[in-house]
Order: structure tokens, then sequence, then C-alpha cells
């Protein structure tokens, strides 16, 4: 009878530690992101250095502090792939998954825009947080999308690889 009740035990612990895994993955540590209007959907254009924003809609977003990478937001824009051509396009943009119940946002639809050029990646802002940029992609129908993805600076510095002189100082930890 103990073994039986320890397999019980143990198999309830395992279902109960799953299921708070999934939860805190998928919906606990994200939150809404508040609009700040004229503030939330900006590029960088070809040769400056600090991002303008851009006339936009309907804006959704999504963050966690859990990681620099968890920002997704959607948002509709009246500009045109002509108004946009003074932005810096954004080389080899991936976007990265969201959860399923954020809907405006549907990464593989977006990869397939981006892959036929009926969308284009532009940079919304380098080093948002240290070796992350703001990606922002507009579809030609003016749908728009935004994520940050590691640039070369974050990815060497995430992987543990040596940073180098070319990258931003790295902010001071308070250990």
């Amino acid at each position: 009878m103990t073994g039986k009740l320890l397999a019980i035990l143990l198999l309830g612990s395992a279902v109960l530690a799953g299921g708070a895994m999934y939860y805190l993955q998928v919906y606990g540590f994200y939150y809404e992101v508040v609009s700040k209007p004229g503030q939330d959907v900006r590029l960088l254009a070809i040769g400056a250095d600090e991002p303008e924003t851009i006339a936009y809609t309907d804006f959704q977003a999504i963050d966690a502090d859990s990681s620099p990478i968890r920002y997704r937001a959607c948002f509709e824009t009246d500009l045109t792939p002509a108004d946009l051509a003074g932005y810096q396009t954004a080389n080899d943009p991936e976007p990265l998954t969201a959860p399923g119940w954020f809907e405006c946002y549907d990464a593989i639809m977006i990869a397939n825009a981006l892959q036929t050029g009926q969308a284009q990646a532009f940079i919304g802002a380098k080093n948002i947080h240290f070796g992350v940029d703001r990606i922002v992609a507009v579809t030609q129908d003016g749908k728009g999308y935004v994520w940050h993805a590691l640039n070369n600076c974050g990815e060497k510095a995430y992987d543990g690889t040596v940073v180098g002189e070319k990258c931003p100082q790295q902010p001071e930890t308070g250990q």
C-alpha cells in the first residue's frame, strides 16, 4: 500500500509541476503593455541615431520582465511601402512566436509575408535592451507587427563568447 501511495503522490506532484510550468510560460509572466500614444511604434531612419514615431492605430502589445525578447505588438498604419523607404531595413528578420492567446500576432504568417515580399521589416530601435533590437514589420495592407530580437552583440553576450569593442558597454548588474 505504501508503494501505491508513493507512486500516486509522485505522479500527482509531476502533473501539478507540469501544469504550473505550462501556465507560467504561456500566461504567468506576460502583461499587457499600456499604450503610449505617439511613442509605441517607432522606426530608425537611414543614417539616424534615434528612432522616430510613425503614424499608427489599433496598437496592442504584451511583454514580460522575465526576458528582453518577449515583447510582441500589433498595430495598423496608413503608410505605404513608398512612405517607409527612408527607414533602415532589418537583415534576416525572424519573427518570434507569441502565446496563442495573443491573437493579433501570428509569427508563421509574418514570416511567410516577409519571405514572399508582402511585408518588409525595419529596425525600430537598436539596443532597446543590451544586445536586443526592436524589429517592426509592416505588410502591404498596413498591418504592423513588432518583436525584439538579439543582435550580434546580444548573441555573443548570451552564448558566452567575447563581446568585443563594437558592442555598447553592458550595464552593471547589482550583484
